[in-house]
């Protein structure tokens, strides 16, 4: 979709911004640009829209190459947010988020009638937050329709300039977790400029880790991380890598333990002997359907007088979906202070996640980057 060939910019003075940069991002991929101030990658974005104009080697969108696309038009047809939003202060959020296809010619109505869908596409009710201006607006919500205007003419490409950088963290991860729910729908072809290596690797589908106007590494999240190919690229994504590649190893079935489970119907005396033949202290508790309702200790089961196991079983308050990634299920653990996890498959039970097997997941992972092979087939040794 984007394809940048031997692309330089290099200004009167002699500053070189970019220098013989070439890479390709696929259709429907979201590709952060992080490094740090000055290092090319705002440069970089904004040669793609013509804001600047390379003076060297060439972009092509779709196959065209861009120089030969009047630089109006060009913008029209790609998405551009940055971080202060540039909402026009006069106008309403709905008429805001209009601009564009109004710009290309649309009809009032459908225009309008667009706005409306990319608000609550982004979790903006129309009706509500329409009719208000810019200034009523929290910093969240002004970035929410920043976002929803340059996907308002449903464009294939879209630039995003450090879109959460001004609002606090909180706000900042829960637009990140907002965005990459609404990427998962609209599936645009995304360049994302961040400065901040955990936010590149939430976010992309591959990173380019930038120097000084070049890109030193162009890889996915987790070989960045697990692999850097310059120690420049090992010492800006940090010592703690090993630690943020947790955010970006997801929870695999042959990551899971299966520990004895056991009935809300069943009796305390039949729970109590299938514990004690597999040796367990504890196991998980269904129901009659196969999803998770809770866990039980064997010791609270030897001291019952009779009845069911519901009567003795326990909330079960840490678990995880299937899907989740290691930082989730080990932020887990830490908020319960629990010695495992459950995972679950909308509400059944799959297997329980300890920290032993969080460590051999990332281990494996990493390995199996290293080696070239999927993680179930590496085998890792451990001291027993």
């Amino acid at each position: 979709m984007i394809r940048f060939e031997n692309v330089s910019k290099r200004y009167p003075d002699g500053t070189v911004a970019v220098d013989d940069l070439s890479f390709e991002v696929g259709e429907g991929e979201l590709v952060t640009l992080v490094g740090p101030s000055g290092c090319g990658k705002t440069t970089t974005m904004k040669m793609v829209n013509r804001l600047i104009e390379p003076t060297g080697g060439r972009i092509l969108l779709d196959g065209e190459d861009i120089a030969g696309i009047e630089p109006v038009q060009l913008r029209r047809r790609i998405g551009y947010v940055i971080q202060q939003v540039g909402l026009f202060p006069h106008k309403s959020v709905l008429e805001n988020t209009a601009t564009v296809p109004s710009l290309l010619g649309w009809k009032r109505a459908a225009a309008r009638e667009r706005a409306a869908e990319l608000l609550d596409l982004v979790g903006l009710d129309p009706k509500v937050f329409g009719p208000r201006y810019p200034d009523q607006l929290s910093g969240g919500q002004r970035q929410r329709v920043g976002v929803a205007r340059a996907l308002a003419a449903d464009p294939p490409v879209l630039l995003m300039d450090e879109p959460f950088g001004a609002v606090d963290p909180v706000v900042r991860e829960r637009l990140q977790t907002e965005f990459l729910n609404l990427q998962a729908n609209v599936r645009k072809t995304v360049l994302f400029v961040t400065h901040d290596i955990e936010e590149a690797v939430r976010l992309g589908d591959r990173i380019a880790v930038y120097g000084e106007g070049r890109i030193e590494q162009y890889d996915t999240p987790a070989t960045v991380l697990g692999k850097p190919a310059t120690p420049y690229v090992a010492q800006f994504v940090g010592s703690d890598r090993g630690l943020k590649r947790l955010s970006v190893t997801a929870i695999e079935p042959s990551d899971l333990e299966q520990p004895p489970t056991v009935r809300l119907e069943d009796t305390v005396e039949s729970a109590a002997a299938r514990m004690r033949e597999e040796d367990a202290r504890w196991a998980v508790v269904l129901d009659a359907n196969g999803e998770l309702h809770g866990w039980v200790q064997l010791d609270a089961l030897a001291l019952a007088k009779g009845g069911a196991v519901r009567d003795h079983a326990r909330r079960m308050e840490a678990w995880v979906p299937v899907g989740a990634n290691l930082k989730q299920a080990f932020s887990a653990m830490l908020q319960y202070d629990a010695g495992w996890i459950a995972v679950v498959d909308g509400a059944k039970f799959t297997g329980v996640l300890t920290p032993a097997r969080l460590h051999e997941a990332l281990r494996r992972s990493i390995d199996a980057d290293s080696s070239g092979v999927d993680r179930a087939e590496v085998t890792i040794e451990t001291v027993g």
